[in-house]
């Protein structure tokens, strides 16, 4: 049960309707008021109904739009919890600490892909910023082959790199 309380968790949904019970720290009036006021703001969103004493909300939406909810619910800085899979420990061959963190970087990546127009991401900002840290690195130490030297960072700036840009994994941002 402790998984329940640390995000926010889908716990039934029809097709025009979905119970949301909020994490521990969203289920106080103000912030579910902030977070149903939000989602009222979408069109295929019917209305909101806030339960503080249960830490959930019930929103009606149109039918087919549990997706866009999901993704409002994102974007509105609300970590989901996976509602199938939440109980198990590995999730697709990863632990599921470290699928939820895949996910969050993957979430990441792609927000500053559509903040950008596809022209940054972290793709790119990883091996530049490890790039950077080498090439400062060996302005400021010189070769200094005896410590942790700039050439460390330089192999991680090229390997991350590769690894980021010719994984199999790596779906670009499309622009409509």
């Amino acid at each position: 049960m402790a998984g329940s309380q640390g995000h926010t968790k889908i716990v039934s949904t029809t097709p025009r309707r979905t119970r949301v019970r909020l994490s521990t720290k969203r289920r106080t009036k103000k912030e579910m008021t902030r977070i149903a006021g939000a989602l009222e703001k979408f069109p295929f969103v019917r209305g909101v109904q806030e339960n503080v004493k249960t830490g959930s909300l019930l929103i009606r939406h149109s039918e087919g739009s549990l997706g866009k909810l999901e993704q409002v619910l994102i974007d509105l800085g609300i970590i989901l919890q996976s509602a199938t899979g939440a109980e198990f420990h590995m999730a697709e061959g990863k632990a599921r600490i470290a699928a939820g963190m895949a996910d969050a970087v993957s979430d990441l990546d792609r927000r500053i892909g559509l903040a950008t127009n596809g022209i940054v991401n972290l793709r790119a900002i990883v091996p530049l910023g490890l790039g950077a840290l080498a090439v400062v690195q060996l302005l400021r130490k010189g070769w200094q082959i005896e410590a942790t030297p700039w050439y460390v960072l330089a192999y991680a700036a090229f390997d991350s790199f590769i690894k980021l840009h010719y994984s199999r994994e790596y779906k670009p941002v499309h622009h409509s």
